[in-house]
């Protein structure tokens, strides 16, 4: 059986909203499944669903369990079944009632982090909760709801995407936001002081790109009191991550193997330390419960020795980004000479520019020697599809073609589109996480050209391939 597959990547809310809003989990989701079918694309990844801070940043969100509200359809009440509800309120998921109470105390106290909270709140006290759950007891029963509306239409797309042959690809921060239901109702799983803050925080050191490091703030976990359950929430986050998607990332992964730890009292991350994470044994438990252990590994930057054996034990697959590939140093495991099979291969993520943007920013001297490497690889497949070999098409052709089993393209090179497409700078606040496309911008042709080239690079399942071709993509605007 090929197990060669290709795919896109498009997070829910750079889908198109005729109400001007990010995209949502409505009919648009559905259009997009059919076009992925036309063009014989068998992996859909998305970034973390779960709902961000005031931000926009799914990377960081105040649950690591539960869904964004705001990918609800405006009309997502006709969704709703009372009797359900009812039924799954009843054994509802383990996170659902701190997340709704978290929510609910978080919104009448002005968004404040919970470390702000009066502290019969605060500490969790049960009375104090008891009494507040009385008196919202509204507002927690419609979060609840949404939640229950969301699992449902979640559902019924990942059934469909699969009776498709399409996987949905999901991503999962490795670590969790401090201004968390998470944290607030599992303080003991963290570092944390007597009086609930983090006494160090996560971030990455100094590095080619930054003098002072990224300070991140997150807090790092309590690995010992995760040892004494065998790492239980750990377990039931992955559980649910893998119950929505076929194909989970974890990013970050070197920080299984250790963390940057930073005192919390630190301006920068530039004086913290490597401290060794258990990741040997978390996965080890990992297996125990999905012993196909369906895992990329994010490996991006800086990776020791010791991380790759840790990705290797467990034959978790780690990623390449072509547009790294061109720095002219030996053993650059992004270059296309240096491509393995057990792995996932990106003309780019959604952290780095459009292909054609990064393409556009080089000197003219690096886009020819940059060109003249693609272009004897890929020249005969651009002909048999009648594109011309400007890009992105090179970069997007060589990715097929290489000996990668999985290649994720984002929809803005599919789309040629340039650096205003962007969907997020590193290290910018403003301006991210915004993208969408709009039907108008998909050629007629294009599905039909991606399908050849799939075919031409041996990419093509069979049970895509067999799915009727559907015209209801083609015919939205």
């Amino acid at each position: 059986m090929n197990n060669r597959q290709a795919g896109v990547l498009l997070h829910l809310t750079s889908l198109p909203d005729s109400s001007g809003k990010l995209g949502k989990l409505n009919d648009q989701a559905w259009l997009f499944l059919d076009w992925m079918s036309q063009a014989g694309l068998s992996i859909w990844q998305m970034l973390p669903l779960t709902e961000p801070h005031d931000g926009l940043s799914p990377y960081q969100a105040v649950s690591a369990f539960a869904m964004n509200p705001a990918f609800l359809p405006e009309d997502w009440l006709s969704f709703y079944d009372e009797s359900e509800f009812v039924k799954y309120v009843q054994n509802p998921p383990h996170w659902l009632d701190d997340y709704a109470l978290f929510m609910a105390i978080r919104t009448t106290h002005n968004h404040f982090s919970w470390s702000d909270w009066p502290e019969p709140l605060r500490t969790r006290e049960p009375e104090a909760l008891k009494q507040f759950s009385a008196e919202h007891s509204e507002a927690i029963t419609l979060l609840k709801q949404q939640q229950f509306v969301l699992a449902n239409l979640w559902r019924k797309l990942k059934t469909e995407a699969n009776q498709k042959g399409i996987q949905l690809f999901g991503d999962m921060p490795i670590f969790v936001s401090y201004d968390s239901a998470d944290v607030w109702a599992n303080p003991e799983q963290f570092r944390l002081d007597e009086n609930f803050k983090p006494t160090v925080v996560t971030g990455v050191p100094p590095d080619y790109f930054s003098e002072t490091g990224q300070l991140w703030g997150n807090p790092h976990y309590c690995w010992e009191t995760m040892r004494n359950d065998h790492f239980g929430w750990w377990r039931k986050r992955v559980a649910q991550a893998l119950g929505q998607f076929d194909l989970v990332r974890i990013d970050h992964f070197r920080g299984l193997e250790a963390s940057w730890e930073i005192n919390a009292t630190e301006k920068t991350a530039i004086n913290g330390r490597w401290i060794p994470s258990p990741g040997h044994e978390l996965l080890s438990a990992l297996k125990e419960d999905f012993p196909s252990l369906p895992l990329i590994a994010e490996d991006l930057g800086l990776i020791t020795e010791e991380v790759v054996a840790l990705k290797n034990q467990y034959l978790l697959p780690g990623m390449a980004v072509l547009q790294f590939g061109f720095n002219g140093l030996p053993d650059n495991p992004h270059a296309l000479n240096e491509q393995i099979e057990h792995s996932v291969a990106y003309t780019g993520t959604h952290d780095n520019d459009t292909t054609l943007g990064w393409f556009q920013s080089l000197d003219e001297g690096t886009k020819d020697w940059i060109m003249g490497q693609l272009i004897p690889v890929v020249d005969e497949k651009l002909k048999l599809t009648q594109l011309e070999s400007n890009m992105p098409w090179p970069l997007v052709v060589a990715a097929l073609d290489s000996v990668a089993q999985r290649v994720i393209v984002p929809m803005q090179d599919f789309l040629m589109l340039d650096s205003n497409h962007r969907m997020n700078v590193p290290g910018i606040a403003e301006g991210n996480w915004t993208w969408q496309f709009q039907w108008s911008q998909i050629p007629d042709d294009l599905a039909d050209i991606i399908r050849t080239l799939l075919k031409q690079t041996d990419r093509l399942h069979s049970k895509v391939d067999s799915v009727e071709k559907s015209d209801s993509a083609q015919s939205t605007d």
